[in-house]
């Protein structure tokens, strides 16, 4: 089945001293680049946030308004994707890989989406599958959500459970320290 990669590259990293936190190298190479390529599939790939050089091979756009948050990332993104299934993904993930979105797409189906659960029974919102028209159908019932949450926890979802820490994102130095 075909499918569409989104990812949300926006924010403040408020916790990182405001740093472009999709472009902190871990592994040598761009945390956004880790979540390109892990899209690699993909029909097509759309990064919500400030355009940046060397990601010629994706489709860049922004909220409204900016810096408006995740849910605001979330319909901007959506509003472009023409596939049937998305793949939703932090611009953030430490270790994300082809295979983690291998196996959201394969968990979508008879569902409206996927999404990893670590060992703790963590929900990463931003690393997700999820059938396009569900999701945008839950976005419009909650127009003003503050939170992913909000908008994806209507929907009937499975939770897959992170096997090898790629739901595992970048907020604080401590996080960077740690997968640097």
């Amino acid at each position: 089945m075909s499918f569409a990669g989104l990812v949300l590259a926006g924010g403040a990293a408020s916790r990182l001293s405001g740093v472009d936190k999709p472009m902190l190298e871990v592994g040598g190479e761009p945390l956004l680049r880790k979540a390109v390529r892990a899209l690699g599939g993909a029909d097509e790939v759309i990064v919500v946030g400030s355009e940046r050089p060397g990601f010629d091979d994706v489709v860049w756009t922004s909220e409204h308004p900016p810096r408006g948050g995740p849910v605001a990332a979330l319909a901007a993104g959506l509003a472009l994707v023409r596939a049937e299934v998305v793949v939703v993904l932090a611009g953030d993930l430490a270790r994300v890989e082809v295979s983690t979105v291998d196996k959201l797409r394969a968990a979508v189906c008879g569902r409206d989406g996927a999404l990893l659960v670590d060992a703790g029974g963590y929900r990463q919102w931003l690393a997700g599958a999820w059938r396009t028209g569900r999701l945008r159908a839950a976005l419009a019932e909650e127009p003003r959500a503050k939170s992913l949450r909000a908008v994806m926890s209507r929907l009937d979802f499975a939770e897959i459970p992170d096997s090898a820490g790629e739901s595992a994102d970048v907020d604080t130095p401590e996080d960077y320290d740690r997968f640097r």
